[in-house]
Order: structure tokens, then sequence, then C-alpha cells
């Protein structure tokens, strides 16, 4: 596992693990990395300094756990597990997720016209979810249309 530091085209910071770096260029350009704050995928690596451990002050009262790197077996330092109240809200999310999947009907891309379509009355009310732009979901919601992001999968991305 390896810890990058990423930022958005809006200057936004945030750290995210991977599993190689080859794994964070490929879901980079799936487009599956994105900003928690603006969910904008336009993420690049933010410069960071290495962790380099000093010689000149003796041992570390606790040394760092570590597992075997994927490649070359260099050690790299154990990713820290989720604390309670992560893993609570990630069960949360997962079931948020499962109910809207299973209760609603999945329009993919026509996700704002068809939310337009309900909130007007040209289309019969009934629970929806699909994919729309940030932009997209700014305007349903400047039109008075209640919209939500529906949250990912915990397990989809990075």
């Amino acid at each position: 596992m390896i810890l990058f530091t990423l930022a958005c085209d809006s200057g936004h910071q945030f750290e995210s693990w991977f599993p190689s770096n080859a794994a964070y260029d490929e879901q980079s350009a799936r487009g599956l990395v994105t900003c928690p704050f603006c969910d904008s995928a336009r993420v690049a690596k933010a410069p960071m300094a290495p962790a380099v451990a000093r010689t000149d002050r003796g041992r570390a009262e606790t040394p760092t756990p570590t597992v075997p790197a994927a490649s070359a077996g260099v050690p790299m330092p154990m990713p820290m597990l989720a604390a309670e109240p992560e893993r609570q809200l990630r069960a949360l999310m997962r079931a948020v997720r499962e109910h809207v999947v299973s209760t609603a009907e999945d329009v993919g891309e026509r996700f704002a016209d068809e939310a337009r379509a309900i909130h007007y009355g040209d289309a019969e009310g009934r629970p929806i979810y699909g994919e729309a732009s940030p932009q997209e979901a700014r305007a349903l919601v400047e039109e008075g249309i209640e919209v939500m992001p529906l949250p990912p999968a915990p397990d989809d991305r990075h």
C-alpha cells in the first residue's frame, strides 16, 4: 500500500491509499480518483516529502509496523485500520446505497432530464437514481428540484 497526497484543479488537498503506483495511474485514468470536497476528477499527485528515519537520534520509542511491499520486498508502513466510527459510516453509506438501488429506477445519464420531467409533472412520479455532472446537479437545485448525491459503494474507489 502507498499513501499519496493528491490535489484537485480547485486546489483541495487530500490523501488516499492505493495498492501501488500502477493502481493509482489506472484508477486515475478511468476517472475513479475524485476530490472528496468538490468531486473533480482532475486530480494529480501533490509534491510529497519521503518519510526518512533519522539515525542521529537513536531508536524511536515505538517502531512503525511494516508489511512487505508487493514489489522488491521493500518494507512499507502498515495502513491504519479503520476506526469504529469510520466503519459505521461506511456501513451506513453501503446500506443507503443498497436501499436506493433496490427501490428506485436507474435512469443512467438521463437523470437530470428525468428529474425535471417528474418535477414538472411531465413524467410519472417515482424514485429514480442515475448520473449527473456537478453542473447538472447544481442546475437542478437552482430550479428547486430536490436531489442529493448517492454515496458511492465504499469499496468502489481507492
